[in-house]
This record gives structure tokens, sequence and C-alpha cells, in this order.
């Protein structure tokens, strides 16, 4: 008689990684990481909500020395409130800091700074103006969302990039108000618009929207629109 056992599975590329992270989002972290280094800038790498790594693992490919890439994920702790907890359990029961660390470490050496624990202390945790790059993709409840958008304000240099995931999705309405409040109250620029991402800075958009917009030009691969709403 033969006894089946499980048996863990490491993914070989990207693509084998669960998660939701569409080609376009690949291509543009990729694109505003790789400006950030041409431009010689240097900070460190946050990323609020991880689920199985899949993004996660992009950007740890960007780290440049002397740079820490910190995540942020609840993993099997408990959440702070009710109904982040019957989020998490309904959304990511499956999710568990080992299959991340398994994942990402498929692809690196070495694994980023891991916190295990809500969003909110993820300013006690990373020095304020240190980050160049935040995305935030932890739970879509409006309260939380628009304490992480607070936090990536708070640690972001002046010029860094945040990218709000998840910031039209029918089943996230929380994200969507607390995205378009930042920009109408809170001082969040938008540089583009993804099908599920919002990317922004506090600092100068212009630079970031025209040679984005030369790069996408060249592209067949992507459509492409250029919209103004409520001047931005």
């Amino acid at each position: 008689m033969t006894n089946a056992q499980a048996t863990e599975t490491y993914p070989g590329e990207l693509a084998d990684v669960p998660g939701w992270f569409p080609p376009l989002d690949q291509m543009l972290f990729t694109w505003f990481l790789e400006r950030q280094q041409k431009q010689g800038m240097r900070g460190d790498l946050l990323e609020l909500g991880v689920y199985m790594g899949k993004s996660a693992i992009l950007l740890g490919h960007h780290l440049q020395d002397g740079e820490k890439f910190t995540v942020c994920d609840l993993f099997e702790g408990d959440a702070p409130d009710g109904a982040n907890q019957a989020e998490a359990t309904k959304s990511y029961a499956s999710l568990t800091q080992q299959a991340f660390e398994r994942n990402y470490l498929s692809f690196h050496d070495t694994l980023p700074t891991v916190i295990a624990a809500p969003s909110s202390v993820v300013t006690e945790k990373v020095a304020p103006g240190t980050c160049r790059f935040v995305h935030v993709d932890a739970s879509h409840l409006y309260e939380h969302v628009h304490a992480d958008i607070g936090a990536a304000h708070d640690i972001l240099m002046p010029e860094g990039i945040v990218v709000l995931d998840d910031f039209r999705s029918e089943h996230t309405p929380g994200v969507s108000v607390a995205a378009w409040e930042a920009v109408l109250n809170r001082g969040l620029r938008p540089v583009c618009l993804s099908t599920q991402k919002l990317y922004g800075t506090w600092g100068d958009p212009e630079p970031l929207q025209e040679e984005l917009l030369d790069m996408l030009r060249q592209r067949t691969d992507c459509g492409l629109s250029v919209q103004e709403a409520a001047g931005h």
C-alpha cells in the first residue's frame, strides 16, 4: 500500500505564483522602479499585503545595494477588528507566512524584512521619508485603506511612488472611496491608472507622465488614453 504525501510546490517562474498581478502592472512596476534607478534615486521599498508574494518577488528584483525591502501582512495572525477578520477569513484563508516565504525564496537568496501584523503598525517599523516605492494591497475596508494611504504619505520620499491596488473593483468600494478621497483632499497626484491599480505621487507627476506616455506610445500591446478629471 502506498501512502500519498502532500508535497510543496516551488514556483519556477513568476506566472507559477498564485495571485493577481497582470502583465500590464508588472510592466508598470518595472518601468517606475527602473526609472528611479536611472535617475539615481535611492530609498527603501515597502509592500502592505503580500498574498503569496507575486508582486513582492518582482519588487525584490529592483532592490539596490544598501536599500531595505519591508513587507507587512497579517498572515495567520488576528485582525484588529471583526470586519477585517471576516475579510481575511473569506479571502485569504490559504495565506500563510510559510507559503509566502517559500515562494519568495524560490527567486531570491534572502527574505525581505517581514512584519507579521496589521498594516497599522508599519509607521512604527519603517521610518518617515525613507521609501521610494510603496505598494498598498492590504485590507479593502475604507478605514484601513485610509490609514494605509496616510502611512504611505509619511513613509514615502517627496518624489516617491505609491500604488493603490483594487481602486475600482466592484467588490472593493472602500478602496475606491479612500483612493479618490486621497486625490481630492489629501494631495495625492495620480500618474496613471491600470485596470486594477492607481499609481500616484505626492510629488510632481508631470515629468513621470511625459516619460511614461513616450514609452507607452511606442508599445502595441496595451491601450492608452489621456483624460482629465477634477484638475488631475
